[in-house]
């Protein structure tokens, strides 16, 4: 009984409980975690060091290939897997571990607008490095913590993917170590057909040793236009126009929108720029400022502006709050009086969240929010809304428009866009991210509410108009419906040919749920 009522407390005291333990013990977690790499780095980091580095990594694979067969596990890196991004926790305990400690930017080609970076380079470090220098990558993720490796072989998009499409569509070459130790290199020119099932892979083929980017040329800031819109159709024409689905070729550099109920969203669109003075300079990521998520809702009263962002601070935007995932955990956060005496704790590390996420704790985020992004055609994105509101009822929603280029019949795990959604006189389509975070509205009401049949009738939609999702989240998916929604089958050719079939885990068994998503669905209908 004392259990339950200690249960009730501390959810219904979830801010205070993360504001007294887990945002101190985050930052502290944090500085052990950034001393010790630094310490790492001083000692074993150079980018003259990298071929030993990847000789060593070979060395341990090849000792494994010398290991009986009934004694070889099925390989997987050591990194732990509270640090990754991943909302799930692949059993590494069952696996034979591979160390793989590769830290470094390697190389900057500026007339080939390249950079080569080892994997374990994150979003938060290659900006430091490229903005001062004039440049950020094509594709740049909004959350420090995420890794350049990590988004390579799962792959993402931000707010420039309208122009060129999702983060494996901007990556030049992959150097993986396969499963017999030899090292090779993968790109539209050499070993093709890894080239183009290397994303989405998921740490299913090879281990990534190195990798090169495109980046391109910028200015310091971002000119930010918001634009209210209190329509549903007016805001879906509007995205899909700035998006250039119409067969107009973009012009803004950046595009994004937040909706904050059906009828209401606010568009963003955003061009590099110079420093203008005529413009006001918002320093969006500085700790005493409103999440920015609140910040673009007030333009819903305010109407329409303009103001300047420092490019970095653009692209870390919604770092603070998580998108809006902080909300959930501490209430107050956005309080003026929180963030000018707390707002330097945020955000709370997701390395330390899932650090400290026990069985109990992974339940109750699994039953009682939702986290997920899913990639479906903007031309049903009245839909998408819709499906959204039915099954979730949460808000804000995310919308990035993305390219999805038609590659032909199976050329990747991604399947080609339908023809009728392809943009004119392209082979592309226009394709959005919805995102979807936060507390389902239903629970916040205390109402009857499944996640797995939720997210099943999602993922359902998401297979009929030609989607997917994106798997760092939680799947609900059997194995024939993950194959309905993505093609395996030069995945499968590939597997077989470069040797992971038997030494690595099949990309199904590596990103769905460690815990059983349909006993859990059953046990919410019985309550």
């Amino acid at each position: 009984m004392w259990k339950d009522h200690v249960i009730a407390f501390l959810e219904e005291n979830r801010g205070l409980v993360v504001l007294l333990f887990c945002l101190p013990a985050s930052f502290i977690f944090n500085l052990i975690l950034s001393l010790r790499t630094q310490l790492h780095r001083a000692i074993f980091g150079s980018p003259k060091l990298h071929d030993q580095r990847v000789s060593d990594i070979q060395k341990q694979v090849q000792k494994w290939n010398r290991m009986p067969k009934d004694e070889r596990k099925l390989l997987c890196t050591s990194r732990p897997n509270w640090m990754s991004l991943s909302t799930t926790f692949f059993r590494k305990d069952q696996c034979h571990r591979i160390n793989i400690d590769l830290f470094d930017i390697l190389e900057l080609d500026e007339e080939r607008l390249t950079v080569r970076v080892e994997p374990m380079v994150t979003v938060g470090e290659i900006t430091k490095y490229l903005i001062p220098k004039g440049y950020t990558l094509a594709v740049t993720l909004e959350i420090a913590d995420a890794t350049l490796g990590g988004l390579a072989m799962g792959t993402g998009m931000t707010t420039h993917s309208h122009k060129v499409g999702l983060y494996h569509e901007n990556v030049v070459s992959y150097e993986v170590v396969l499963a017999d130790g030899s090292l090779v290199k993968a790109s539209a020119t050499e070993n093709e057909d890894l080239y183009a099932v290397l994303p989405w892979s998921h740490g299913s083929l090879a281990f990534l040793v190195a990798l090169t980017l495109k980046i391109v040329k910028v200015k310091p800031y971002i000119k930010m236009t918001y634009i209210p819109v209190k329509s549903m159709q007016g805001y879906c024409d509007m995205i899909r126009t700035v998006s250039g689905d119409d067969g107009e070729y973009p012009t803004s550099d950046y595009v994004e929108a937040t909706i904050y109920s059906k009828n209401e969203a606010v568009l963003m669109v955003g061009d590099y720029s110079d420093l203008n003075p005529s413009l006001p300079v918002n320093h969006v990521s500085r700790w005493y400022k409103p999440w920015f998520y609140k910040y673009v809702e007030g333009f819903l009263s305010k109407g329409k502006h303009t103001e300047l962002i420092p490019l970095r601070e653009y692209l870390l935007r919604h770092n603070r709050a998580i998108f809006w995932v902080v909300e959930s955990m501490i209430p107050f956060g956005n309080n003026p009086l929180f963030r000018l005496l707390f707002g330097w704790l945020l955000p709370p590390k997701p390395a330390f969240l899932k650090f400290t996420t026990t069985p109990g704790v992974r339940n109750f985020t699994f039953t009682k929010q939702v986290f997920q992004d899913i990639v479906l055609p903007i031309r049903k994105l009245e839909e998408q809304i819709e499906k959204s509101e039915e099954l979730f009822d949460a808000y804000p929603l995310l919308v990035y428009p993305c390219r999805v280029y038609d590659r032909g019949d199976h050329s990747s795990q991604l399947k080609p866009p339908n023809k009728e959604y392809l943009v004119e006189g392209t082979n592309y389509a226009m394709y959005n991210d919805l995102g979807i975070y936060g507390v389902p509205g239903f629970v916040k009401r205390k109402e009857k509410y499944n996640p797995v049949s939720a997210m099943r009738s999602m993922e359902k939609f998401t297979r009929d108009v030609g989607g997917f999702s994106f798997l760092y989240a939680d799947i609900f998916m059997t194995r024939e419906e993950f194959e309905e929604m993505f093609d395996l089958t030069l995945y499968e050719v590939v597997r077989k040919k470069y040797g992971a079939e038997g030494a690595f885990p099949h990309l199904y068994d590596k990103v769905k749920p460690e815990i059983d998503v349909f006993e859990i669905g059953r046990q919410c209908e019985i309550k």
